[in-house]
């Protein structure tokens, strides 16, 4: 199948699996790539914060890196907030793809 006449509605999952997967399944492997940075950027924001107090001397790392209720809301507010607005736009650009194959009758590149 080509990017042309692929459903719309996988790359919903996807985004909510990998920010900015939905959009390399439609073909904006661009913006796709842009979501994906600002996603490991907010992840890596996250783990930074979080393994600081992790690396506590006298403490074993990977027991202290493992107790969630040292994460706070606030710590996973980014990443998650960077997923949804992702998923707007996916929905914005499949509504922007299908009103445009609407009108002239024909798939959009």
């Amino acid at each position: 199948m080509s990017e042309r006449t692929r459903p719309i509605w996988p790359a919903y999952p996807l985004s909510a699996l990998v920010a900015g997967l939905g959009h390399c399944y439609l073909g904006q492997w661009k913006r796709g790539a842009s979501w994906f940075g600002l996603y490991v950027l907010a992840l890596a924001f996250l783990s930074a914060r979080t393994l600081s107090g992790a690396l506590k001397p006298g403490e074993p790392f990977v027991v202290t890196a493992l107790q969630f209720d040292a994460v706070s809301y606030t710590d996973v507010a980014v990443p998650l907030a960077v997923v949804i607005v992702c998923l707007l736009d996916v929905y914005l650009v499949g509504l922007t793809r299908f009103r445009m194959e609407s009108s002239n009758g024909t798939p959009s590149p």
